[in-house]
């Protein structure tokens, strides 16, 4: 009788990759819906994000018998029963773009994302830049709640308002979650949460990390992702997951090198664009009305009275005083 050998496989991670304007009924957010896990069972990440290892990580993968999966959600990584994962490792996942309207219903989608390839001559070398790439990592991630209802983020806490925050920043103001609606000086703001820890943690505009160059290296962007091999040019943001968060274990993947019996669960959340809509007559195309407010764009529901955007198209209000400097996005339908 031939020998059989089976191999039992542990979670490491999973990382969840949520977007709002997938998820949300109108107004209403996801995570106050009566049945959020409903809403779920329709929901694939895959026609718009992909996620997957650097090469780097996919070999590191393999020394250890390790798996990567995409799921409708977003991804997970498994390895071995017998596996036994260093302190100090480190896996890389780079989340690419698949649908150019992301760009246009995903808020903090603005800033340019250009590539610097920059020479140094003191070292021979070139570097190569990307600006505006979040680095999302459970080292620095943020939690809310506890117990079984707590939710892990790879984004940073939410950072309080500063003189260069740009429209769609989400701000810290009074411990209270809010939106810019304009660029500084002197944004505008909209309150989307009366208290941070009652919202889920958004990426947002701090995620994007400082760049600090090589001395006398000149024209590297102010922050972004410094694009080392296996990263593409395409990359949106990297993700960044340690084997082990000092002092937190909900935010660590390994106790004494073994995958823990509970993997952490890992989220990633986009928050959806808001526009104010500006109505026009189809007829004359003379406006109608205007929502006073900015409303945002979401796949299922309305969140005003009237006909929704198709979330297909965004303008801009400009300040006549300030050129550049933003007032606000709209959408223009015409009923």
């Amino acid at each position: 009788m031939a020998e059989r050998v089976r191999k039992g496989y542990k979670r490491l991670f999973e990382v969840r990759l949520l977007h709002h304007y997938w998820l949300d009924e109108g107004a209403t957010s996801f995570d106050l819906l009566a049945d959020p896990a409903r809403r779920l069972l329709t929901y694939d990440c895959r026609p718009f994000l992909t996620l997957a290892p650097t090469p780097p990580t996919a070999l590191a993968l393999a020394g250890f018998g390790g798996l990567y999966r995409d799921t409708a959600l977003g991804g997970l990584v498994l390895v071995p029963d017998e596996a036994v994962i260093p302190d100090d490792a480190i896996f890389e996942l780079v989340l690419t773009v698949q649908q150019a309207a992301f760009y246009t219903y995903t808020a903090l989608t603005l800033p340019a994302r250009s590539i610097y390839e920059l020479y140094h001559p003191a070292e021979g070398k070139s570097y190569r830049y990307k600006e505006n790439v979040p680095v999302l990592s459970n080292l620095t991630g943020t939690a809310r709640g506890a117990g079984p209802s707590q939710g892990l983020y790879l984004s940073r806490e939410i950072p309080i308002l500063t003189p260069t925050d740009r429209v769609e920043a989400l701000v810290d103001i009074g411990n209270a979650l809010h939106q810019l609606t304009s660029d500084q000086p002197g944004a505008a703001t909209r309150q989307l949460a009366a208290a941070l820890a009652d919202t889920p943690v958004f990426v947002h505009q701090a995620d994007v990390p400082e760049l600090v160059p090589p001395a006398g290296l000149a024209g590297v962007p102010a922050r972004g992702l410094l694009l080392t091999g296996g990263i593409p040019d395409a990359v949106f943001a990297l993700l960044r997951i340690a084997a082990v968060r000092p002092g937190r274990a909900d935010f660590s993947c390994t106790a004494a090198g073994r995958a823990r019996a509970s993997h952490p669960v890992f989220q990633v959340r986009f928050k959806n664009r808001s526009t104010n809509r500006h109505y026009f007559s189809r007829v004359t195309g003379a406006p109608v009305s205007t929502d006073p407010t900015p409303l945002p764009l979401t796949r299922f529901g309305n969140a005003g009275p009237k006909q929704k955007p198709t979330g297909d198209d965004i303008k801009f209000s400009f300040d006549q005083l300030a050129p550049g400097r933003i007032t606000g996005l709209r959408s223009e339908i015409f009923e």
